[in-house]
């Protein structure tokens, strides 16, 4: 079974594989790009980056209408249970765990963490997927960094890239850490869904083909493509 990787807006994705469903980042309410709510996914587990509250989204209701395991790191994990989430799995940076899907490894992010009542989120982080299909790189909400060339010596075959500078790294630098990586598909996240990171996602993928390897991927909220 081919994996798919279904984009929701902002810098959410779900990612199905294997019978499984893997929602990454799932912020629905108060998200202009989404096209669907949080009622209308049903994952088996949910993965959260870092505590803001345009990652966290809906996580702690998802959680508790399907009983999906989520998967964070510790400090997010102990918040989750204090807002009655059953089923969590807590890592940290540069840990990685075997789930019956693939497995899970967070890596460094150069971004906040706070929660969104104030509470200590712990570090931010990037989400590394090694599945049957292939290797998919999440770098959620972060500045570029060398070694996100490190990562890409796992073998990246789509690699998730926030575009929408002022909070993250812009297209220029994305630029840069795509030739980092050096993965196979680069798709672009965290652009658009307020005018303080608008971008122009076609020069950004013009410039992915000229200067990369990689082959760029627009996907629109609600749109689909496979490992």
């Amino acid at each position: 079974m081919t994996t798919e990787i279904l984009f929701h807006g902002h810098s959410c994705f779900e990612i199905n594989t294997g019978g499984k469903s893997i929602l990454i980042d799932p912020f629905f309410t108060g998200n202009p790009a989404a096209v669907i709510t949080q009622e209308d996914v049903n994952p088996d587990f949910i993965i959260i980056s870092h505590g803001h509250e345009d990652h966290v989204g809906d996580s702690v209701s998802i959680a508790k209408r399907t009983g999906a395991t989520v998967i964070a790191n510790f400090e997010i994990v102990q918040w989750l249970e204090k807002q009655g989430v059953e089923n969590a799995h807590p890592l940290h940076i540069g840990g990685g765990h075997q789930f019956d899907f693939g497995t899970v490894k967070l890596t460094i992010a150069h971004h906040g963490s706070s929660l969104p009542d104030g509470s200590n989120g712990g570090n931010p982080a990037g989400v590394l997927l090694k599945l049957n299909d292939g290797n998919i790189y999440h770098a959620a909400d972060t500045g570029l960094f060398y070694d996100m060339k490190l990562i890409g010596e796992a073998g990246i075959d789509v690699a998730i890239l926030p575009i929408g500078d002022n909070f993250t790294m812009g297209p220029e630098d994305s630029i840069k850490a795509i030739n980092l990586i050096q993965p196979k598909k680069v798709i672009p996240c965290h652009y658009n869904t307020w005018p303080i990171i608008n971008q122009d996602v076609a020069a950004w993928a013009t410039s992915v083909q000229a200067q990369t390897n990689a082959e760029p991927i627009v996907l629109n909220a609600g749109e689909a493509t496979s490992l």
